[in-house]
């Protein structure tokens, strides 16, 4: 019985040495705090971050990874992805993807997609919607959760609503029957309907269009049409609110804005031109932004030059009502809409394009870890090196307070505890 107990305690002390990691760096951003925690020591048990600081010591045994000189940071989020685009410039782009592409190719190139942004640092992403690919981001997403295919933490929001003549494809002959890029929802009771349906087939989040059809108004503001009634939009948050989930809303002029905040959306899509007093009601609400710089600048030059001469203004009026949302204390979220440009283009980017236009270093990492975090109620798990999170680790040469660009140049990244990246 003595020597069962002593090989029992024995094998039982060789599994918890082998399942503990010490992660040693220069330094570490930890995502609680504006302080630069040096030297920065992580241990991890399992999945999960058991300590962290700068005097946490190693456990006997415990396999150590010493990345030098780096910042340690949680593991990155981007609240706006599209995994199943390769790139949306113009309309034949987006059209080729959904009449060209069967939606077994297209999860294929969403799984390299996937890939792509975890080793870029992104260990979570919200996606959110599938143009066209109906319920496919439902099926990536488990397949990353059952270990077919490395991938990011997903939140999914599937196909999207808009109403009837409100989104693309279009232009095309009326007797010819096509995917849509969007789930058409018209009407406060079919609204209803819709977000059950979405909700029952997996999407973790709803997404809506609230508006399209952009212009510049008399007054020099920028204008649009909005799609759903305020109340339709009210019946889509109410529902989706009243059986536990949240609601996106692409909005990017006042009059998409307005129906948007009013009906009590959880986070606002692009918000291009949000004038001052519905940033004041965003604040008041605690509505999140998602800015997704990145997508406007990349897209203003093509659109333009295929004919929409709006795009070529967009950037301006982005840069202006980011500035104004920083300094008026918005809760922003990182969000950089890739799939909307192309997935080799890393999405890390928007950090550059958040500092440029009125973010310290400091305030663009939190908007992508735990302000990210607490926009997908996922605070008390991610966006956050501390004892008890789930152990989402990256690590960037240097430190990204003095060169947020080193933010593209990720080296390290861990996944629940798995290194899937060490350069």
């Amino acid at each position: 019985m003595k020597r069962l107990l002593f090989a029992l305690l024995f094998t039982t002390s060789l599994f918890a040495a082998d399942d503990v990691t010490v992660i040693r760096a220069a330094r570490m951003i930890d995502g609680k705090s504006d302080a630069v925690i040096a030297p920065a020591v992580i241990v991890i048990r399992g999945n999960r971050i058991e300590a962290a600081g700068s005097d946490v010591a190693a456990p006997a045994g415990a396999k150590v990874i010493d990345l030098g000189d780096a910042t340690l940071l949680p593991g990155l989020i981007d609240a706006h992805t599209h995994i199943l685009l390769q790139g949306d410039v113009t309309n034949e782009d987006y059209d080729v993807q959904l009449f060209r592409e069967s939606l077994p190719y297209r999860a294929l190139r969403a799984s390299r997609a996937v890939k792509i942004g975890l080793e870029n640092g992104f260990t979570a992403m919200r996606d959110v919607e599938t143009e066209g690919a109906m319920y496919t981001d439902v099926d990536v997403k488990r397949a990353i959760n059952n270990g077919v295919i490395p991938g990011p933490r997903m939140f999914v929001s599937t196909r999207a609503m808009s109403i009837t003549g409100s989104y693309g494809p279009s232009g095309y002959s009326p007797e010819v029957t096509y995917p849509r890029g969007v789930q058409i929802v018209d009407g406060v009771e079919n609204a209803r309907k819709a977000v059950r349906e979405q909700i029952g087939n997996g999407a973790d989040w709803i997404k809506i269009y609230s508006d399209r059809s952009y212009f510049i108004a008399k007054d020099g503001t920028l204008s649009s049409i909005p799609n759903f009634t305020l109340e339709e939009t009210r019946a889509i948050v109410d529902e989706a609110h009243r059986l536990r989930h949240k609601v996106a809303a692409h909005a990017m002029a006042r009059p998409g804005l307005t129906n948007a905040i009013t009906a009590g959306v959880d986070s606002i899509e692009h918000g291009v031109a949000i004038p001052d007093d519905l940033m004041d009601l965003m604040v008041k609400n605690g509505t999140y932004l998602c800015p997704t710089l990145t997508v406007t600048e990349y897209v203003a030059p093509g659109r333009t030059a295929a004919g929409g001469a709006i795009w070529g203004k967009m950037p301006t009026f982005h840069r202006d009502s980011f500035q104004r949302a920083v300094k008026k204390g918005v809760k922003i979220a990182f969000g950089t809409d890739v799939g909307g440009f192309p997935w080799e283009l890393n999405e890390a980017r928007e950090f550059s394009y958040e500092t440029k236009f009125g973010m310290t270093p400091m305030q663009a990492i939190r908007s992508a870890t735990i302000v990210a975090a607490q926009l997908l109620g996922q605070e008390d798990n991610l966006g956050s090196l501390e004892a008890g999170k789930f152990a989402d680790v990256v690590a960037v040469p240097g430190n990204p307070l003095d060169d947020i660009t080193v933010m593209e140049k990720v080296r390290f990244v861990m996944k629940d505890g798995k290194v899937y990246v060490n350069r």
